[in-house]
């Protein structure tokens, strides 16, 4: 290292200690004040920030005034999601079927699902040169961010990107959702050729295919997938497309779209909310334990020798020392998460036709002990379920998906969840959405340099 560089090392150091020293707060503060930190009760329920029509998310039922936890709900527009999958049954377009009921509140007909399928097919392509001129420039390591930087350049291509009327904003938010998979796929072949030497394999897209059709055709060398593979990621398009207003990307779409922004900022910061390991890329940490767990379990069907290591991760002395089971627990979802539960039947069924039995088997013995012992651990009256990304990353890698498209999946689906909720937000004049923050520290009078 350079004498340059080190002394700049050096005074990074310095300068980290200080804004630590400037930042740190006494966090009984928080109580004292009665802060909603994180916009949640003390009971763990969020804080009321608005209204939607668009979902609605459910763990209890009301009894005698009490709640009483039962199994989860997800409802489009009043349409409970597990009927729909299960109503779905050997249909094509599911993902597009349930984008219609997101975006126009109700569910198509199938003179009106031929027609919107054939619309987003007509902005299934990107501009002319861009996959040249903005994937291919400087591949990202975080497809997010590539997927982040294509948007943004997206609005120099838009011949109306700031205006925000409702019909335009409509036009942006089909292009958004058609094009997401040819910039999610793109980007990865993408880095791979230039930083892994992989051959450079471009398809473009096919009309007459369904968005998870399409995915896995343009995502393999080949272009084969079977007919079990293109249902299974079509169902989990279809779960990942929405939950509720008070998610934190989809929050993150309402307050950035009610400063009256363009939809390629106000996506483009969904986009950086979604990226994090505590919302879309929480499935890659649970990929990571389950890779840790078979490295140390010798004998998975062993349920003793399953427990103590749980235990260990649990109290920190395993896996990544956080303590945290993960794919475990729901901020609303108790008995079950409706969407867990629909993808580990596919997991299952997936599990057959890979030769990955024993695989699932563990997956669900872990599921069952690590709920036991967390519930008993926190003392808790009511029980801990998995939640969505306890299975979604190993249907993901059962299906041949890269760990690097996890989450630009995730936005390939949420993307019809943001921009009705973006169009919700602009409908209703939203005010500009503008918490408070309490001052706590102490006014002082300026000093002049040299008395410092």
């Amino acid at each position: 290292m350079s004498e340059e560089k080190l002394e700049r090392e050096t005074i990074l150091e310095n300068y980290t200690d200080l804004c630590k020293k400037a930042c740190e707060m006494d966090l009984n503060l928080y109580l004292e004040y009665d802060v909603k930190r994180g916009l949640r009760e003390s009971s763990g329920k969020g804080v009321l920030t608005g209204l939607t029509d668009i979902s609605d998310v459910n763990g209890f039922r009301l009894t005698k005034g009490k709640k009483i936890p039962t199994d989860g709900e997800l409802y489009y527009h009043g349409y409970n999601v597990k009927e729909m999958i299960e109503g779905f049954r050997n249909r094509r377009f599911k993902f597009e079927e349930a984008t219609y009921l997101l975006l126009f509140g109700e569910l198509p007909t199938q003179e009106q699902l031929d027609e919107f399928v054939k619309t987003l097919a007509s902005y299934r392509e990107l501009p002319g040169k861009f996959v040249r001129d903005v994937i291919m420039t400087a591949p990202s390591a975080n497809l997010m961010n590539g997927l982040q930087k294509s948007v943004l350049t997206l609005y120099s291509y838009d011949e109306l990107p700031d205006d925000t009327s409702i019909q335009n904003v409509l036009r942006q938010s089909l292009s958004l959702i058609a094009t997401f998979p040819l910039i999610s796929v793109y980007s990865y072949q993408a880095y791979q050729h230039y930083n892994h030497g992989k051959s450079l394999v471009i398809r473009y897209p096919k009309p007459e295919l369904s968005t998870a059709e399409n995915i896995l055709r343009m995502m393999r060398d080949d272009g084969v997938y079977t007919e079990l593979e293109a249902r299974v990621l079509d169902a989990a398009l279809v779960i990942h497309a929405e939950h509720g207003g008070g998610n934190n990307s989809t929050f993150t779409t309402h307050v950035v779209s009610s400063t009256g922004t363009d939809t390629y900022s106000a996506v483009a910061a969904s986009l950086g909310s979604l990226k994090g390991p505590k919302h879309g890329g929480a499935n890659l940490k649970v990929q990571d334990m389950f890779a840790d767990i078979k490295e140390h379990v010798y004998d998975w069907e062993n349920e003793e020798e399953l427990r103590s290591y749980l235990t260990r991760i649990i109290n920190g002395d395993a896996f990544d020392g956080d303590g945290l089971i993960y794919g475990m627990g729901h901020a609303i979802y108790t008995v079950s998460d409706p969407r867990a539960v629909i993808l580990k039947e596919y997991a299952r069924k997936l599990s057959e036709e890979k030769g990955l039995v024993k695989e699932f088997q563990l997956y669900e013995s872990v599921e069952r002990i690590a709920s036991d012992m967390l519930t008993n651990r926190k003392r808790l009256s009511k029980p801990i379920c998995c939640n969505v990304d306890f299975y979604s990353g190993f249907v993901y890698s059962m299906l041949g998906i890269p760990e690097q498209l996890f989450t630009p999946i995730f936005a390939i689906a949420r993307i019809s969840g943001w921009c009705a909720h973006r169009m919700e937000e602009l409908i209703n004049g939203g005010k500009l959405i503008r918490p408070a923050y309490k001052y706590i520290g102490h006014h002082q009078e300026y000093k002049k340099i040299e008395d410092r």
